[in-house]
């Protein structure tokens, strides 16, 4: 097998578009995922007909279909706040055994620039804004499921205050509180030349724990006379220092195939927010935004995933 055939995508796809939501959008898209009671819920990136973007909620008793999609947003703008004005972007979601509560983190977009943003929920019925816990120019963010060494971790992007330098890398920041962040570490760098990752990388879902380490799914970009390529990859890293990236799988592992994938507001893009693993099968589902239009599903086997990201080099 390929290793770009780690992922099979769902035959019914694009699972959801705008045409499914209750009120008049744009596009739906980047979603987070969960498992919610016996449901699976997902938290996409709704991008009104202004262009604004908030996050909703849908709900379904088997992830892929029948899909009930709450009438109002989860997170939106609120007046008269200049950093999430533009709106909320591309969640992720993590449930955190300590606080007993999910996170939810975003990207909170206004004047100042894109910004990561946290906010706790325990139904995704209602949510407490925490606000925002990294400033501008910032994104991609997801925080472990668990503190290491005492501290909580996010990975994100940051831009203007990159820990290599530079644009385009992961990073992670620690924190006591959730609320005062560290400077951001160097985790995974774009590579260099043509690599279908050489533009910048990005955090995906947030990393799975295993017994071999953090598996983190990212999404690389390349960019092409056409625009950016938007493809994914995988890499490990250590469980008690994930600074430290242990293997990273040279080649991609899903790119853009299908026209829903190819063609939309922002074509050749695959970028996947959500994840849920079947502990009991070991089966992964990923939700992932297509086009920047509308949501597909692919699944794999963790176990495919592991033995596939286990052979690529040691770093």
């Amino acid at each position: 097998m390929s290793t770009r055939e780690l992922f099979a995508r769902h035959a019914g796809n694009p699972i959801l578009t705008s045409a499914d939501w209750p009120y008049p959008v744009n596009a739906v898209f980047n979603p987070a995922a969960a498992i919610i009671g016996d449901e699976t819920l997902i938290l996409a990136r709704v991008e009104d007909l202004r262009g604004i973007s908030h996050l909703s909620v849908a709900r379904s008793s088997n992830g892929v279909d029948d899909w009930t999609i709450e009438p109002e947003p989860l997170l939106a703008p609120l007046e008269g706040i200049e950093s999430e004005e533009w709106g909320f972007e591309d969640p992720r979601v993590v449930w955190i055994p300590e606080l007993g509560r999910w996170s939810i983190t975003c990207t909170s977009y206004g004047p100042p620039g894109p910004a990561v943003y946290l906010a706790l929920t325990d139904d995704f019925r209602t949510v407490d804004r925490q606000g925002v816990i990294k400033g501008a120019d910032d994104k991609n963010a997801a925080l472990l499921s668990e503190r290491i060494g005492g501290k909580w971790i996010l990975f994100h992007r940051p831009s203007h205050e990159a820990a290599a330098g530079s644009s385009g890398e992961i990073a992670l920041s620690r924190s006591d509180d959730l609320a005062s962040w560290s400077a951001p570490e160097l985790v995974l760098a774009p590579r260099e030349g043509a690599w279908w990752d050489s533009r910048r990388v990005g955090i995906g879902p947030p990393p799975l724990r295993t017994d071999h380490g953090w598996l983190i799914i990212y999404h690389g970009v390349k960019d092409t006379v056409s625009g950016g390529l938007y493809r994914i990859g995988l890499a490990l890293a250590d469980l008690d220092e994930p600074t430290h990236i242990t293997h990273r799988l040279p080649e991609w592992i899903l790119g853009p195939q299908a026209p829903y994938e190819r063609v939309g507001d922002v074509g050749n893009a695959i970028f996947p927010c959500g994840l849920i693993h079947d502990e009991a099968g070991g089966g992964l589902r990923m939700y992932y935004g297509a086009a920047d239009t509308s949501i597909g599903l692919a699944t794999a086997d963790l176990e495919d995933l592991l033995a596939a990201v286990l052979a690529a080099p040691t770093i």
